[in-house]
């Protein structure tokens, strides 16, 4: 090749890189930007994810980001973690995936990024699609897999996402527990090595660890400054995170469906949609990355999300197992009678031949047991009518005992391993029903459909779940398709959701899973909130709601006023404090009522009244999480603040009890600095008001001293205790 020829070549060469290099893609919200290199015939490359980027530094970009491939696959660069992973027929376990096209369509409120991928080699596709939400600084990323061999692909590996993240001092925030100790928050900084985050439930994926977490980028979490990126996995079923830190500069970030034991056989043209990887950015710490995550819930991903929720009484702490007409007569009058909205009836009011008296029998035989219920559902509602409230039910669909008509009928219809006898979970009965098969989704379905049809005045239903897959086979699926049992599982978990949601658009639906096991957003499109905790502890409400509220909005997080001493702890907590902590949340009452005293219900008659007041504020406004429990300093602190800036509702508790202890006082934050807000304490309990009752701050003056909050409440000395608790409403001045 002469010289002339050389250059020309060399030149040709580097036009074709510069214009595969040119060919970027940004996915932006309204505040942040998403860059993506996508040259067609290219690999697909991420470049950056943070702020919104001008036109002239998206140009730019290129040439100050090198780019990690954007969805990582298996077989080349094998030393590193994958995204993808996958075994063709013919036994080849290597992918390479290049660009073919990109396409972009507006859809309502979010605009649809979809990157499609092709194997050079095999007829093997991948679509890495982006979902930006235009009204919510969320972008929503998963992948679609399908192929063409003739004969079906093993995919052994399945991420929704996968986002690198520079090094530097950056710090994990995630969230673990157990139950009635849900929410636990984790801090730590990110090192050398892989750092997992998995669940392996099958049915509930939130006790014990979460599969949201936000990484701090410029070291030690703060709450109101930093820079933090969030992410959520969308999905209610097993999830694995996983976090490489090796010898590069990035942390590697990946999450998605837990691939073990989960092996998926994808035959030709068949697609397999992965759950959604939801991302969020800000630079106003972690409760500016949580508010994010809170305003896309609302208007995205929960139903009813704007909606403001009622207050209720639940029976189960009032009666447990104890159900019967008169009871919860009695418990409607004293709820309604307290200003409340909604009374929900839980366990025990069902079972025919084997009539539910305890945890060990009688799921799946959803009629009503009249020997404690002689005028049955419509009793109970006629009841609620004449209170004026509303009435709702409790319900374990998914779950049967092998103590049940259910089971005599449709012992096929379990989760069991061929050749295996079942184990069996709670009240050493409890099995787990096979969603993967359509007739079981049918019955589930059929178990909300037969009480709505039947008594379609009923408003809320409590959906429960209290076992974990504890046997790993479907005698529905094929024998050589068992690794799909937990993939399936949920699919049919969806699908019935998506027929209820469908026929009864209207119906409140709480998830409640063994307390707070199905915190999560692939459930919640289809529920309207969420029990936090079988715990109702105020005390520890206040560490299990603070981590959650990290991922969750008030509107979503149930959370009651319980009796003393408390049936999980033991702990005697006087009433104010309970409330106030209740009051954070979408309040309620877990309580016998006839068992407390007139003043007390006068207390709660009160704040059910001020609750609904501050409820729009709470449900719908801003959190600005102030100074954490988990901090030791003696007291936790934060507030919600209205869109419109001119209400804020401003919450203290006492965590810690001293003589002669000094707690800081607490600067207040997310007001308008211009504004004036006058101060008025809801929940009063002292002999005289605060200093500043009725009187009138500046925003700038609160964010920048806060207020000085007495450390114990002036009350009669018999009726002194240790715990002390706070909550001002703030309102503009007009």
């Amino acid at each position: 090749m002469n010289f002339k020829k050389r250059t020309n070549s060399l030149l040709g060469a580097l036009l074709l890189v510069s214009s595969l290099w040119a060919q970027n893609v940004c996915v932006s919200t309204p505040k942040t930007s998403l860059v993506l290199s996508a040259p067609e015939g290219g690999t697909l490359r991420h470049l950056y994810y943070g702020n919104r980027l001008s036109e002239a530094d998206l140009q730019n970009i290129a040439t100050t980001e090198a780019g990690d491939t954007a969805y990582p696959e298996y077989g080349l660069n094998a030393p590193v973690e994958t995204a993808l992973a996958v075994k063709h027929a013919d036994g080849n376990m290597t992918l390479q995936l290049e660009v073919l096209n990109v396409t972009t369509e507006k859809e309502g409120d979010a605009v649809t990024t979809v990157v499609a991928l092709k194997d050079k080699v095999y007829p093997f596709f991948v679509n890495v699609c982006y979902r930006a939400w235009q009204d919510a600084d969320v972008i929503e990323s998963w992948t679609e897999i399908s192929h063409q061999e003739k004969k079906p692909v093993v995919l052994n590996q399945f991420a929704s996402g996968y986002l690198p993240i520079r090094r530097g001092d950056v710090w994990l925030s995630h969230l673990s527990g157990s139950w009635a100790n849900e929410g636990f928050l984790t801090q730590e900084p990110l090192t050398p090595g892989m750092k997992v985050v998995k669940n392996k439930d099958g049915v509930r994926n939130s006790h014990t660890d979460h599969a949201e977490v936000m990484f701090s980028l410029d070291g030690r979490p703060q709450e109101n400054t930093g820079n933090v990126i969030g992410a959520a996995l969308c999905y209610s079923g097993n999830y694995k995170l996983r976090i490489e830190t090796h010898d590069d500069e990035y942390h590697h970030f990946f999450a998605g469906i837990n691939e073990e034991n989960s092996a998926y056989s994808l035959k030709k043209d068949e697609l397999f949609r992965t759950p959604e990887l939801a991302l969020t950015y800000s630079n106003e710490g972690l409760s500016g990355s949580s508010r994010n995550f809170h305003h896309w819930a609302r208007l995205h991903k929960l139903a009813h999300g704007t909606t403001p929720r009622k207050i209720l009484l639940n029976s189960w702490e009032g009666v447990y197992f104890d159900i019967n007409q008169q009871g919860m007569d009695q418990m409607m009058a004293d709820i309604s009678s307290m200003g409340g909205e909604l009374f929900v009836m839980d366990d025990g009011w069902f079972g025919d031949k084997y009539p539910r008296k305890n945890d060990s029998s009688s799921l799946g035989d959803w009629v009503v047991d009249r020997s404690k219920l002689p005028n049955g559902v419509e009793g109970l509602l006629s009841d609620a009518k004449k209170h004026g409230i509303k009435f709702g039910i409790w319900i374990e669909p998914e779950m049967a005992n092998t103590t049940s008509e259910l089971y005599e009928q449709h012992p096929d219809w379990v989760l069991k391993a061929s050749e295996r006898d079942l184990v069996l979970g709670r009240g050493g009965t409890q099995v787990v029903l096979d969603l993967a098969n359509p007739a079981v989704q049918d019955f589930v379905f059929g178990v909300v459909d037969n009480l709505m049809t039947s008594y379609p005045d009923i408003d809320y239903i409590k959906w429960d779940a209290n076992m974990a897959v504890m046997n790993h086979g479907s005698q529905y699926l094929a024998k050589d398709n068992q690794s799909h049992m937990y993939i399936e599982y949920h699919r049919g978990f969806e699908k019935v959701c998506q027929r209820i949601r469908a026929k009864y658009p209207d119906l409140t639906i709480q998830a409640c899973a063994s307390g707070g096991g199905r915190a999560n957003y692939g459930v919640l499109p289809y529920f309207d909130e969420f029990w936090v905790s079988d715990n109702t502890d105020a005390l520890q409400r206040v560490y299990m709601q603070w981590g959650t509220s990290y991922f969750f909005p008030a509107i979503a997080m149930a959370s009651h006023i319980s009796a003393a001493p408390n049936h999980q702890t033991f702990r005697t907590i006087p009433l104010k404090y309970r409330i106030d902590v209740a009051m954070s949340g979408r309040l309620g009452m877990e309580i016998q009522p006839k068992n407390m005293t007139e003043e007390e219900k006068a207390l709660c008659k009160n704040a059910i009244a001020e609750y609904k007041t501050i409820r729009p504020v709470v449900q719908l406004g801003d959190i600005y999480r102030l100074l954490s429990p988990y901090d030791k300093q003696g007291v936790a602190s934060l507030m919600y603040v209205a869109p419109e800036k001119d209400k804020a509702v401003f919450y203290w508790w006492k965590t810690e009890h001293f003589c002669n202890q000094h707690l800081p006082r607490v600067k207040m934050a997310g007001l308008c600095a211009d504004k004036q807000y006058r101060v008025h304490e809801l929940n009063r309990i002292d002999n005289v008001p605060l200093n500043y009752e009725g009187k009138s701050f500046s925003g700038a003056y609160l964010m920048a001293n806060g207020l000085e909050i007495p450390y114990n409440h002036k009350v009669d000395y018999h009726k002194q205790n240790g715990y002390s608790s706070r909550v001002l409403y703030l309102e503009e001045v007009k």
